[in-house]
């Protein structure tokens, strides 16, 4: 079955001009790739004390199958933990994977742990200053794991917030092998995220205590499993099955139940089927992750509503693989893409709901159908992605796909592109005096898509929201919480201002956030301009911000302008706070270079990939307009 129509016209001009863009970055790219692929392992030709070191550990027969070659053997890179309820169902899955693996005749190593924090534990505190450079320690650590040249295929067990970007950035070094990512399932919904919202709002205003909040919290978040909310996790999810980096369906099926398991045993199946060496034509993670596929990436994004970090995150994955992409590449098809989903934050729902109407396969058949989504792409399936149109079930106790149903199961979740949410995608890009920024505007009713007003200015989110404690807020107002970009600070979420900052919106104010930090992949309904690049410490506009400054937020228009001349900004000097604090405890200790070397926000903040755009150069202060 193929039901691809006419590709529409801005993915394909979006496309071509990332393929253009990218055209010796990623040339360069595939050519270590190829040579990778044509050495191939390291057992073959392996010294005998080497080889004596890969297998001390193993069964006598997985010992003497690897010495002789016999059949593929694969890695896996585990972020298990039992600190993030996301990840503590991996904690049998190595074996689980190694029964499956022996029973189709090939054998199976752990090539290592990988770092996973909890954004959910850290938000607020001095930890979450290492949340975004943990993705970059897990692609690092990533490597360190293949660096035994030892395996034909991989599988990656990762679920939350830097985790998967951190364990794609890390495997698309070993591009050459054979790769599935493999999920494990949000937890079941617990209480609404509605009354979980509201709670903490009253909380906010001192309405109710912490028992009441703790209590709201735990039956929010209660067993193992992903937080049933469309985050940064969840995106991830999304995304790794857009890409084909999934088994169709994978995404969102619960965890300890019969068809979790049957999909990971068929995560197995094809990453040996991928290998070449078990009759089928061999397809590698190089194969896959394409031009073609990141923009299926965005379009998914988009079409979903889903995290704001993905503009970071995005970025820098595929300048993993030589692909480079920018905040106009997501603009353009913004305008392009419907939005289909409604997943709290955008919607009450969480993602049971949106699996229960339909998930990915419905949202992928509709996008197919109307050619916003390439079809022409590589899958652990294989070519296309006719595949990713059905729904996996089991058949008298074995894994099979079915198509997924006509219609959606509820409208109110998930739509056809027929009669979408929103003509357009959840995200837009401002631009202005300020600098270039990103803003989710699917959870932003349109009343509340156009702010202007006067600038409180902070260096701390710590300090606007006692701010708000001491009621110094009740007004139409513009938070400008700066000092918080990657050099600063390492680029933590501000999620703990979301609450304050709705409540302020919900008394009838005026209200938006200005930042060059991050907001949580859950953010709500208060606009905010965030990722604000260039960042106050490279000496962006922002840092010349000051109390009382006219600031104009309009969604719509695409538009972030501070209403000071040109003039009046360059006589003012620049005197940035003392931020030594961020280099003390928690570890941060040993995060300087990464802060040192991180790049842009919209280069991916990363101090592995990525330089500032070259054709978006930051305008000097004289050279603001009014």
């Amino acid at each position: 079955m193929n039901i691809m129509s006419n590709l529409n016209p801005v993915l394909d001009r979006v496309t071509r001009r990332i393929t253009e863009r990218s055209a010796a970055s990623r040339a360069e790219y595939l050519a270590a790739m190829a040579a990778q692929r044509k050495s191939g392992t390291q057992r073959t030709g392996m010294g005998c004390a080497n080889m004596a070191h890969t297998t001390a550990a193993l069964p006598l027969a997985d010992k003497l199958q690897i010495h002789a070659e016999r059949a593929p053997h694969i890695g896996i890179v585990t972020a298990y933990n039992d600190m993030l309820s996301a990840h503590q169902p991996y904690e049998t899955y190595p074996q689980k994977i190694r029964d499956h693996a022996h029973r189709l005749g090939a054998t199976v190593q752990v090539a290592g742990g990988v770092p996973a924090m909890c954004d959910g534990i850290t938000q607020g505190a001095a930890g979450m200053e290492l949340s975004l450079f943990s993705r970059d320690v897990i692609a690092l650590s990533t490597a360190v794991a293949l660096s035994h040249n030892v395996f034909d295929a991989a599988l990656f067990l990762g679920i939350c917030d830097k985790i998967v970007p951190g364990l794609f950035m890390g495997s698309l070094q070993f591009g050459h092998l054979s790769a599935v990512f493999v999920p494990a399932g949000p937890m079941t919904s617990g209480l609404s995220n509605d009354a979980k919202a509201k709670v903490r709002q009253q909380y906010a205003q001192g309405l109710v205590g912490r028992d009441a909040l703790l209590e709201s919290e735990s039956q929010a978040y209660h067993s193992p499993g992903t937080c049933t909310f469309y985050g940064t996790a969840n995106s991830n999810q999304m995304l790794m099955e857009i890409m084909g980096l999934h088994l169709p369906g994978a995404s969102f099926v619960n965890p300890g139940t019969p068809l979790r398991d049957a999909l990971t045993r068929g995560a197995v199946k094809r990453a040996l089927a991928n290998t070449g060496r078990t009759g089928e034509p061999a397809l590698c993670l190089a194969d896959i992750v394409t031009e073609k596929s990141l923009v299926n990436a965005i379009v998914g994004l988009l079409a979903t509503g889903g995290s704001t970090n993905h503009t970071l995150h995005l970025v820098a994955m595929a300048r993993a693989a030589g692909v480079l992409i920018d905040w106009d590449d997501f603009a353009e098809l913004s305008h392009a893409v419907p939005l289909l989903a409604r997943v709290y934050p955008n919607g009450s729902a969480d993602v049971n709901h949106f699996h229960a109407a339909g998930g990915m396969g419905f949202l992928m058949k509709e996008l197919l159908g109307a050619g916003l989504l390439h079809a022409d792409v590589n899958t652990v399936m294989g070519p296309g992605l006719d595949a990713y149109v059905r729904e996996p079930w089991l058949d008298n106790g074995q894994l099979a796909w079915r198509p997924v149903p006509e219609r959606s199961g509820d409208t109110a979740v998930l739509r056809p592109v027929s009669d979408p949410f929103s003509a357009d995608g959840g995200l837009r890009l401002l631009q202005g005096n300020l600098g270039r920024s990103v803003v989710k505007v699917s959870a932003v009713k349109p009343e509340h898509r156009v702010v202007r007003a006067q600038a409180v200015v902070v260096s701390d989110q710590q300090d606007l929201l006692a701010l708000f404690n001491e009621g110094k807020l009740e007004r139409d107002l513009v938070a400008v919480v700066r000092y918080q970009g990657p050099r600063a600070n390492g680029m933590p979420e501000l999620h703990k201002l979301t609450p304050p900052l709705a409540v302020l919106q919900d008394k009838g104010f005026k209200v938006a956030l200005v930042t060059d930090g991050r907001m949580s992949g859950a953010s709500g309904k208060v606009p905010a301009a965030i990722h604000l690049t260039p960042e106050a410490l490279s000496n962006g506009p922002i840092a010349h911000v000051r109390d009382g400054d006219w600031i104009t937020l309009d969604c719509e228009r695409g538009v972030l302008e501070l209403e000071v001349d040109a003039r009046t900004l360059a006589r003012r000097r620049i005197s940035h706070p003392d931020l030594s604090a961020n280099g003390h405890g928690s570890g941060r200790e040993l995060f300087g270079l990464f802060r040192q070397q991180a790049s842009a926000a919209e280069a991916g903040a990363s101090p592995l990939f990525g330089a500032p755009p070259a054709h978006h150069p930051a305008a000097p202060v004289e050279a603001l307009s009014s």
